[in-house]
C-alpha cells in the first residue's frame, strides 16, 4: 500500500521539482541562460527533429574584410544562446513603430514554408554583455521584446527569411556562427554588424550546414556558408522558435509590423 501512493506521488514531486528549478534560473541570470527545463512526465511522447534536411547544397562566399577572431562558440555578439536572454512581459502581438524604412528588410514570415503570420508564444529581453567581466550585465533596452518566441511544429522545416538583398551570387545570407540549434544570418559580406543580422535559437541546425561552417571557421573564416532568400536550413526543436533581428549592431523589436512583418 505505501508502495502504491509513493508511486502515485510521484509525478506531483517531479513537477515541483522542476519549478522550484525554474524559480532558481530566473532569479540568477548566470544558473542557466537558456531557460528550458525538460518535464518527463508517464505517457509523454516528444517529436525529434532528424534536422538532415534533403537535397540541400550549401554554397559559400568569400568574406570581405578582417574575419571575426576568437572563440566564436563563447562571443556573446554571435551565439545569441550563449548571450543568453530573460522572459519579459509584453504585448505577444505586431506593433507599429513608424513607417515602413526599407521594403528590402529580412521578413519573418519566411521563416515558415507556408509564410504565416506565426503565433507569438513568448517574449524576452536579450541580456546586455559586459565585456570587463564576460558576464550578463542586465536587460534594458529601449524597446519592450528583443527576443521572441514564434509557435511551430516539432520538427518543422525553418527557412532563411525573405528578402529582395543580394550580397552575391543570387545569396542573401552569410552565416557567422551555427551551432547545433542556434545559428546567426547576416545581410553582408564583411564577418561584421554593420547590416541585418538575424539570430535564431531553437532551431536543429542541418548537419551539412554545420559541419560547413565549422569548417571554413577553423580555416580562419575567409569563406563562410551563404543561404538564399528563404533556404531551408533545419528544423524547430520544439513547439517554438526564437528570434531577434539587429541593424548595425543594435537589436531591435522584432514584433515591428513596418520592419520585418510588412503587409501583416
Amino acid at each position: 500500500m505505501r508502495t502504491t501512493r509513493i508511486t502515485r506521488l510521484l509525478p506531483v514531486l517531479l513537477i515541483l521539482l522542476a519549478a522550484l528549478l525554474v524559480r532558481t534560473a530566473a532569479a540568477d541570470p548566470q544558473a542557466g541562460r537558456r531557460f528550458f527545463v525538460p518535464i518527463v512526465a508517464a505517457g509523454a511522447q516528444g517529436t525529434s527533429a532528424s534536422c538532415d534536411l534533403p537535397r540541400q547544397n550549401f554554397g559559400r562566399l568569400t568574406v570581405q574584410g578582417s574575419p571575426q577572431q576568437g572563440d566564436q562558440e563563447t562571443d556573446s555578439e554571435l551565439n545569441l544562446a550563449y548571450r543568453g536572454y530573460a522572459p519579459t512581459q509584453a504585448a505577444l502581438k505586431l506593433i507599429v513603430l513608424g513607417p515602413v524604412v526599407d521594403s528590402k528588410a529580412p521578413q519573418l514570415p519566411g521563416l515558415f514554408a507556408d509564410r504565416r503570420t506565426a503565433r507569438m508564444s513568448a517574449a524576452y529581453q536579450r541580456y546586455r554583455w559586459d565585456e570587463s567581466c564576460d558576464c550578463p550585465a542586465g536587460t534594458h533596452s529601449p524597446w519592450d521584446v528583443t527576443v521572441l518566441g514564434l509557435a511551430a511544429r516539432p520538427a518543422e522545416t525553418i527557412h532563411t527569411p525573405d528578402t529582395t538583398i543580394d550580397i552575391g551570387s543570387g545569396y542573401a545570407y552569410q552565416v557567422m556562427y551555427a551551432g547545433e540549434n542556434t545559428i546567426t544570418l547576416y545581410v553582408g559580406r564583411d564577418d561584421d554588424f554593420h547590416g541585418y543580422v538575424v539570430h535564431l535559437d531553437g532551431v536543429c541546425v542541418d548537419p551539412d550546414l554545420l559541419q560547413l561552417y565549422r569548417k571554413l571557421d577553423a580555416a580562419g573564416r575567409k569563406e563562410l556558408p551563404a543561404l538564399r532568400a528563404h533556404e531551408a536550413f533545419g528544423q524547430a526543436l520544439g513547439g517554438s522558435i526564437k528570434v531577434a533581428v539587429r541593424d548595425s549592431g543594435h537589436f531591435l523589436d522584432p514584433r515591428s509590423r513596418n520592419d520585418w512583418w510588412q503587409g501583416r
